[in-house]
């Protein structure tokens, strides 16, 4: 008899501020309209000086810890495609945050928004080799496009922490997974930049061909019917695209495209990428999240999950919510980390965008801003130095 393994808690985290898109439509001039219902974005995430992917990372574990402890956990997976450093993984900072035992792995790993979906089924894969083993998996990404630029609007930044163990309290995840690469410039960052690069309209069209592609092996290795699913959650680079998205799959599949059934397969998965902006690899769990805190009683019910990460890989997989999962939820406070962000006007959001520390390896603090667990104090001697509040 196969291990029920899968999601046994689920905790995120975002940045201390929020730029309403309103604000950035009246500093650009740009119709409202076309940020609020062409792209299905209302605000944006934007991280403090002393705030980046390990402190969210940190501050969106911290909470799983505190309710199960570290004795079990034995593997840490940080996922993120804004790292911090080409060598150390951001997880290890995480790790001596949390206090976890020195008896643990940590790595990180990167495939674009993908890179979470990578590590929730490495995860498994070890699970099911010990199961008496837990593995902590964090997804954290600041996403930045220059000032001005098109994918400006889309920007965000969250994390999402998630526990997988055995005989999980909200989803099982289940076999088989389609599987997709092809190689496509639509989405890319090199070394020597701060900011991504984008082809939109490539990246749209690759997310689309990817659907296709995981849908497709996904079918050919048994997987569930199509119309078996009580909602889908897909990577939302901005909200819209998950509806393209699943128009899409469904034209592919022979399916009508009525507009009614796919805002109930999706509303709720984009309650609060819709406030948040786009988080990369913390994304599509981002929209598990707000599904099982909005949603009736999804016991027993089949989600489908499409993760997409430029360049490209994707995965279309299914899970199982599982009997009781309310009991587990933390709507609260998922929703507490949205609406206490504090509201910027655009010459603040500009100065934190412009934010960066000198290249020289000398001794600079950051400013005090956060009101969150962690804080990146600063650097020194090339050293980032983080603390607890």
């Amino acid at each position: 008899m196969s291990l029920s393994i899968g999601i046994h808690d689920l905790s995120l985290a975002t940045g201390e501020f929020v730029l309403e898109h309103t604000t950035l439509a009246a500093h650009n001039g740009t119709e409202i309209g076309k940020y609020h219902v062409g792209i299905g974005q209302e605000s944006m995430s934007v991280p403090a000086a002393d705030e980046d992917i390990v402190t969210m990372g940190a501050a969106a574990a911290a909470p799983i810890i505190a309710r199960h402890g570290t004795d079990r956990i034995r593997t840490v997976v940080f996922a993120t495609e804004s790292s911090i450093d080409q060598a150390k993984s951001a997880g290890v900072y995480v790790h001596s945050l949390l206090g976890l035992s020195s008896a643990t792995r940590v790595v990180e790993l990167k495939q674009a928004c993908y890179g979470a979906t990578a590590g929730l089924q490495f995860a498994i894969g070890l699970v099911q080799r010990d199961p008496a083993q837990q593995v902590l998996v964090i997804a954290s990404d600041v996403s930045k496009y220059d000032l001005d630029s098109p994918g400006e609007a889309t920007q965000g930044a969250a994390a999402v922490a998630m526990l997988v163990s055995v005989d999980p309290a909200l989803v099982r995840i289940e076999d088989p997974s389609g599987l997709f690469t092809a190689d496509v410039m639509d989405f890319w960052r090199p070394n020597y930049r701060d900011t991504a690069l984008v082809d939109g309209q490539e990246s749209i069209g690759a997310y689309l061909q990817a659907a296709e592609g995981t849908w497709k092996d996904y079918s050919e290795q048994g997987g569930r019917p199509l119309g078996e699913f009580a909602a889908f959650c897909y990577h939302q680079p901005f909200t819209k695209m998950a509806y393209k998205a699943h128009r899409h799959l469904l034209n592919y599949c022979g399916y009508d495209t009525d507009p009614g059934d796919i805002a109930r397969a999706l509303g709720q998965t984009t309650a609060y990428n819709t406030v948040i902006g786009n988080s990369y690899t913390a994304s599509v769990y981002l929209g598990l999240a707000a599904l099982l805190d909005q949603a009736d009683d999804l016991s027993g019910r089949p989600v489908a999950f499409l993760s997409y990460g430029s360049g490209s890989v994707a995965e279309f997989f299914a899970g199982t919510v599982v009997a009781g999962y309310r009991e587990h939820l933390r709507t609260g406070a998922n929703q507490e980390a949205i609406s206490r962000r504090a509201p910027l006007d655009y010459a603040g959001y500009r100065e934190l965008h412009e934010f960066k520390f000198p290249a020289d390896g000398g001794d600079h603090a950051t400013p005090q801003q956060t009101t969150g667990p962690f804080r990146l104090a600063g650097i020194s001697g090339h050293k980032r130095l983080y603390q607890r509040r």
